[in-house]
């Protein structure tokens, strides 16, 4: 059973322990102090003793009853000391509070009689505020005290003077009542019930006015209307705020955890084909790991990064494996192309033509150049050509032609690679004691990849093995017929160092031009081709460009490929400066920020959107520059290495006809070799000349002529830059030689040779070395030569025989037979019965795998 101490039971039930021990003395339960401790009975027993059910552990107030005046009567409930709480019964105060509330009534209906007469009135509400404050100020040093006294007073004149409609108290007496304080408060103090001034310490609790106190009833509604009126506030809080703390921070809990929670992955089933994308942007389109792309490139043979680009094929393949359907891009507007505005037919005016001379270097395209210039020189314009522009303009009966210098650049290449016609008409040189050359056929394939209509000039007809028909015949083997065979290819014969049919030339031109059409409308913004550009020293990019509609003025921004700009100043053929160029004439502008390609197209437009488009262009570029690279695969590996261990032989062929070439190609493919392949840099119909020498110095290439000669440039080249060149009649030696310079490339091949086998039969043991005394079972061991260690048939050593000595005797050899000792180099771990094989490494040429 619990025990309860003496203290415990008087603190519990609000008696001494001296009551509580007499109670337990009557009831024959002996204790002998308050220390001691007793059972359950006895405190029954205390319980039922006192006269509460449940001790009282808050102190009870003592209250006190009010007369007519406010003043405290004789019936005064004494509470001195504190274990006497509980003899203070609650039906006595319910009794005080009904006597209090007939008293105020009573005072109220005395106040209602008297408030006819405003004097008496105003007389008894001035006494009994100065009757009341006195005693307030009586009492004013004990602070709290002061603030029970504050709360009574005011409430007790709301009471007794919101009835008094003629008082004073909203007319001053009430701050007049304020100012007299310290005045009563003395007064009273000296004569008011002839108490005398106490200190704070001599101030007892039975000596402050009863009306100082709050009856514990009316704190306890106070207190409770208070506690009522915040937990209305924390409650509306809590609504506003979303609950309680704790159900707020549950709430939050729970948000985090279902924040954690991964929802479940939805991989897409279709997805736009991208162009070209990395395989983090892959994984990103498909919704899969980096790791996890890579791992199935891996397995699909494929080493690939993060950020490496792939390419079509393979984003098929890897969509195939992740169930992935791949859909049509969007097609959206390229920004890095620009198309010019439709021309108005009615403002379309006719053009010069722009005419391209190609042909064969040694048919006289040089001399007709000059003729035609010469033609020109009638009409008072010096000059006619230009090298830095590579086109000039002729006038010819109040027509001008503008001719382009091809030979030399690059435009017309670029121009066919982009699909694009620099040029309106293409003028074929043929000289008529040559034939059709090789240079020949390619111009002519130029023209029809370019779509350029092309006229036929055959030069040199002066001469004495001219023939024309042939030419003509040679000329429709590759579809060019003459119109006097029926075609519409025209053909010219002239004679440009005589000047012989140049008239009937540009009257051709003009024709053809004619039946083109060529027109262009000369009011609108300028555009064309590059012609050709470069980087001057002074001038800074320089490019050359040939306008084809439209006029071009100084001050006009401009786009060219990947470059734009503006038109700082401009200059035609002569070196003259001119302020706008028209259609179909070449010059050269100045301003540009960079050098463009030759065969860019060139617009005008604003400044601001030329550089966006420019740099738009640039960064496609580099795109497509990083889609072009290679895809790594473990094949490609082992190419790269394998390649990169084989030597190369780089050859360049010029044979006298087309079949010797094709038979010294494949004769000299054919031949096959792990560390040597023959790579053909170039190979053409036609004599050694300066320009094959240069290649062959820039490619580290062997020139093999088979029935052709070099020209007295191309030696004088070829000493200066001591380049091989070996001339053959018969193909058989040039297919010897280069297998034998083939051969020369191979490594040496390693070949043993054994020599002879000694055993072991006594070993010496030296300070410096270990002296192996051997009998020459067969062959011979020779000094110097290698050693093989053999112990009971497993190879121990490979080294070295440092020194060969019998009878104490350096020797070069031991033949078979004889004894000798043996000193092998850095090894002294030499036992008795041990097998010393001797054997030399000899080199041997290396063979092609034809010859084997």
């Amino acid at each position: 059973m619990q025990k309860y101490r003496i203290y415990e039971l008087a603190k519990m039930y609000g008696k001494t322990n001296e009551e509580v021990m007499n109670i337990l003395k009557k009831n024959k339960i002996e204790v002998k102090g308050n220390l001691s401790s007793v059972d359950e009975n006895a405190k029954k027993i205390v319980e039922k003793a006192s006269s509460k059910k449940k001790p009282s552990k808050k102190p009870v107030f003592r209250t006190v009853r009010f007369d007519k005046k406010g003043r405290p009567t004789d019936r005064v409930k004494k509470h001195n000391a504190p274990n006497a709480y509980s003899s203070y019964s609650t039906e006595e105060v319910k009794e005080e509070k009904e006597i209090k509330k007939e008293e105020i009534k009573k005072e109220t209906n005395e106040v209602k009689k008297t408030s006819n007469d405003g004097t008496k009135g105003n007389k008894t509400t001035k006494l009994h505020e100065k009757n009341v404050k006195s005693q307030k100020k009586e009492y004013g040093e004990h602070k709290q005290v002061n603030k029970i006294i504050d709360k009574k007073e005011s409430g007790y004149e709301r009471k007794h003077t919101r009835f008094d409609k003629n008082s004073n108290y909203k007319n001053g007496g009430h701050e007049k009542s304020r100012m007299n304080r310290n005045e009563n408060s003395s007064d009273y103090r000296k004569s008011g019930n002839n108490k005398v001034k106490k200190s704070r310490k001599e101030l007892s609790f039975t000596d402050i006015p009863a009306e100082d106190f709050v009856q514990p009833q009316q704190k306890r509604e106070r207190n409770a209307s208070r506690k009522k009126t915040r937990k209305d506030y924390e409650r509306s809080r809590r609504e506003r705020e979303g609950g309680s703390l704790m159900a707020r921070s549950l709430k939050q809990s729970k948000k985090k955890k279902h924040a954690q929670e991964k929802k479940p992955v939805v991989y897409p089933t279709e997805v736009k084909m991208p162009l070209s994308v990395t395989v983090k942007e892959l994984a990103e389109l498909f919704c899969r790991e980096v790791s996890e792309v890579i791992k199935r490139l891996m397995m699909l043979g494929v080493m690939a990064t993060i950020n490496q680009n792939l390419d079509q094929d393979t984003i098929e393949i890897l969509a195939d494996e992740f169930g992935v359907k791949l859909l049509e891009p969007d097609v959206i507007a390229d920004p890095t192309k620009y198309e010019p505005e439709a021309d108005d037919p009615r403002d379309l005016v006719v053009r010069p033509p722009v005419v391209t001379i190609m042909g064969h270097v040694d048919h006289g395209k040089t001399t007709l150049l000059d003729a035609l210039r010469s033609t020109n020189v009638a009409s008072h314009e010096a000059g006619g050509i230009t090298q830095a522009i590579g086109a000039y303009q002729i006038k010819y009966k109040n027509n001008k032609i503008t001719f382009l210098d091809t030979p030399g650049h690059e435009a017309f290449t670029a121009m066919r690679s982009r699909g694009a016609q620099l040029t309106d008409i293409a003028v074929l040189i043929v000289a008529a004691d040559d034939g059709v050359m090789p240079q020949t056929i390619e111009a002519i394939n130029h023209a029809k990849n370019a779509k350029v209509p092309i006229m036929v000039a055959i030069n040199k007809i002066d001469k004495p093995g001219a023939n024309i028909d042939k030419i003509k015949e040679e000329l429709s083997h590759h579809g060019l017929i003459s119109e006097e065979w029926g075609g519409d290819v025209i053909m010219v014969p002239i004679s440009a160092k005589k000047k012989i049919g140049l008239e009937d030339l540009l009257e051709n031109i003009l024709l053809v031009a004619e039946i083109q059409e060529l027109k262009a409308n000369p009011d609108r913004e300028a555009y064309g081709i590059v012609v050709e550009a470069k980087l001057d020293k002074g001038r800074g990019p320089v490019m050359s460009v040939l306008v084809q509609n439209g006029t071009l003025h100084v001050g006009n921004g401009v786009l060219a490929g990947k470059c734009w700009g503006r038109v700082r100043a401009m200059t035609n053929e002569h070196g003259r400066k001119m302020k706008s160029a028209g259609p179909s004439m070449p010059v050269e502008i100045l301003g540009m920020d960079s050098v463009p390609e030759g065969g860019d197209h060139f617009y005008v437009m604003d400044e601001r959107q030329a550089r966006l488009i420019a740099e738009a262009r640039a960064a496609h570029a580099k795109e497509e520059e990083q889609s072009r690279k290679q895809k790594i695969t473990l094949d490609n590996i082992f190419e790269k290495i394998k390649e990169g261990e084989m030597k190369d032989l780089n050859i360049i062929i010029k044979a006298d006809v087309q079949g010797s070439v094709e038979a010294l190609v494949q004769s000299l493919e054919a031949i096959k070799s792990d560390e040597v392949r023959v790579v053909i840099v170039h190979s053409a119909v036609g004599g050694i000349n300066e320009s094959d020498v240069v290649l062959a110095s820039a490619s580290d290439a062997l020139i093999l002529g088979f029935n052709v000669r070099p020209d007295a440039n191309a030696k004088i080249a070829a000493e200066r830059e001591k380049v091989d060149m070996r001339m053959y009649r018969v193909i058989y030696d040039a297919i010897d030689d280069i297998k034998a310079a083939m051969t020369g490339m191979l490594s040496p091949k390693l070949k043993e040779i054994e020599l002879g086998e000694a055993e072991v039969r006594q070993v010496i043991h030296t300070p410096k070395v270990v002296v192996a005394g051997c009998y020459v079972s067969t062959g011979k061991l020779v000094a110097r030569c290698q050693l093989r260690i053999v112990r009971d048939g497993i190879v121990v050593h490979e080294g070295k025989i440092s020194s060969l000595r019998r009878f104490k005797d350096d020797v070069k050899e031991v033949k078979f037979g004889m004894e000798c000792g043996v000193a092998i180099e850095s090894y002294r771990d030499v036992k008795e019965g041990d097998i010393l094989e001797a054997f030399e490494i000899e080199e041997t040429a290396g063979t092609l795998e034809s010859e084997e």
